[in-house]
């Protein structure tokens, strides 16, 4: 076990140097990272990764780790990702029609229950990507601005002093 946690220790201070080694402000850095992970959230394979580089862009973040945050969702976490998004808007709109069955199945009842599930998707995924893209802006600003020393400026000058 300590192993594992050495390892994974390892992974991610390489993955924060290799953050810390992107161009850019420590803002704009921040901006591009959580443009992706806030687009990352959404259930749209295949397209994630420009919808964050175009949300970067707006943003004026960078767009590699935009292109990064994107791969909050990859093929482990789709599914616990997506569910909890799904369970997410239908706590706060309601459970819907759901899935009609295999029985009562046609043209309508599936667009019917299509709409429903992707817009308690969609609402779900909204929620989810701005709290974590929010959550990783804060966090790698904090990570990346210049740390604040408490000790006094030794070239001020105290009042009255010439």
């Amino acid at each position: 076990m300590k192993r594992l946690r050495n390892k994974f220790q390892r992974r991610l201070n390489r993955w924060l140097q290799w953050i810390w080694r992107q161009e850019g402000t420590a803002g704009q850095r921040a901006r591009g990272l959580a443009a992706g992970v806030f687009c990352g959230c959404f259930p749209f394979f295949g397209f994630q990764t420009l919808l964050g580089i175009g949300l970067a862009s707006l943003v004026r973040g960078n767009h590699l780790l935009a292109a990064a945050g994107t791969w909050i969702s990859n093929p482990f976490t789709y599914v616990p990702l997506f569910w909890f998004n799904y369970r997410l808007g239908a706590m706060i709109i309601g459970e819907g029609a759901g899935w009609p069955g295999l029985n009562n199945l046609n043209q309508e009842l599936l667009a019917t229950a299509g709409w429903d599930v992707m817009s308690r998707l969609l609402l779900g995924s909204s929620l989810t990507g701005t709290v974590f893209g929010g959550l990783s802006w804060w966090l790698t600003l904090h990570y990346l601005q210049p740390k604040r020393t408490d000790s006094p400026n030794p070239h001020r000058r105290e009042r009255g002093q010439r």
